[in-house]
């Protein structure tokens, strides 16, 4: 006999993420490009519960919307680490751009 699961399991679940997401996306189009460092840094200082690295990284890699541009070398969090760069898919930009200038045309004489 199998045993009952959960109503909200599997992929009738919510996105748990959908916040962070909207929250990353928000901050790439103001930021030509950030690594993963930044926007762990900028979702931790914009929520109050904040975020994990690891739920950063699966945002950044998983989401179509986001794309890695490069890595980037550096010291992070006082010592030497290699991240990646991030920034807005193409695709992204192009619908962003379509859905702002879809407004009303008044019909020409």
């Amino acid at each position: 006999m199998a045993s009952p699961t959960p109503q909200n399991s599997g992929g009738a679940r919510l996105s748990r993420t959908k916040r962070l997401r909207e929250e990353v996306r928000v901050f790439l189009s103001n930021t030509a490009k950030a690594n993963t460092v930044e926007v762990f840094d900028h979702l931790n200082e914009r929520f109050a519960w904040g975020a994990t690295m690891n739920q950063v990284g699966n945002i950044l890699a998983k989401d179509p919307r986001f794309e890695k541009v490069g890595h980037v070398r550096g010291l992070f969090r006082g010592a030497r680490y290699t991240v990646c760069e991030w920034s807005l898919a193409d695709r992204s930009l192009i619908n962003e751009a379509v859905t702002s200038s879809k407004q009303p045309v008044a019909p020409t004489a």
